[in-house]
């Protein structure tokens, strides 16, 4: 028996390890809204993978990613006074830079398509580590790693009416930390309600 291709990339393991796989993996991510905003993360068979949720009454945006039993995963932090930055920390509610995983902000305010830069909590160099471009419709997104071509994932999403929930479609490269690539998604998400 052969063996498989070498991946295109080493393992990139940014929340956890076991949420690499040798293998793209694909899931749909559901955003619900009532009071608060729902997503419900599911594997290609339809297994509950993550689960997300805004707080009804904060003053400060935030949401919570926990894993299919409920445990909490990250804490994904909007900074206070309107800026277009998100911070994820480790566990339910952490704020000390210890816990810090990565930082996402808006390239540019001044662009006709989406560009964001993700900033991995130990990165001093100040340069992206991950990119994510929107097409012009912002209806699709490519996240890349850094400023290189190599893709970590493609999200799609698909607009429901008004009896249905939003539905992002998403391709995660493998050996990409999925846990990571959904946690980017709910903060986009959040600039494009």
């Amino acid at each position: 028996m052969a063996n498989p291709p070498p991946p295109p990339f080493p393992t990139i393991a940014i929340v956890d390890p076991q949420y690499c796989a040798p293998y793209p993996v694909a899931l749909t991510i559901k955003r619900e809204r009532t009071f608060t905003e729902k997503y419900t993360v599911t594997d290609i068979n339809g297994n509950v993978v993550f689960t997300a949720k805004t707080p009804s009454l904060t003053l400060r945006e935030h949401r919570f990613l926990r894993d299919a039993y409920g445990n909490p995963i990250l804490c994904l932090r909007r900074t206070l006074l309107g800026t277009d930055k998100w911070k994820a920390f480790r566990g339910s509610g952490s704020t000390s830079e210890r816990d810090l995983i990565f930082t996402r902000e808006r390239s540019s305010w001044f662009q006709l398509r989406t560009k964001l830069n993700v900033f991995l909590a130990n990165n001093t160099s100040g340069v992206c580590d991950f990119k994510i471009k929107a097409s012009f419709s912002e209806r699709s997104w490519v996240v890349y790693i850094a400023e290189s071509d190599m893709v970590a994932a493609r999200i799609k999403k698909k607009f429901g009416d008004i009896f249905s929930r939003e539905k992002f479609i998403v391709t995660v490269s493998s050996n990409v930390d999925y846990a990571f690539i959904v946690a980017l998604i709910i903060t986009f998400d959040s600039d494009s309600s």
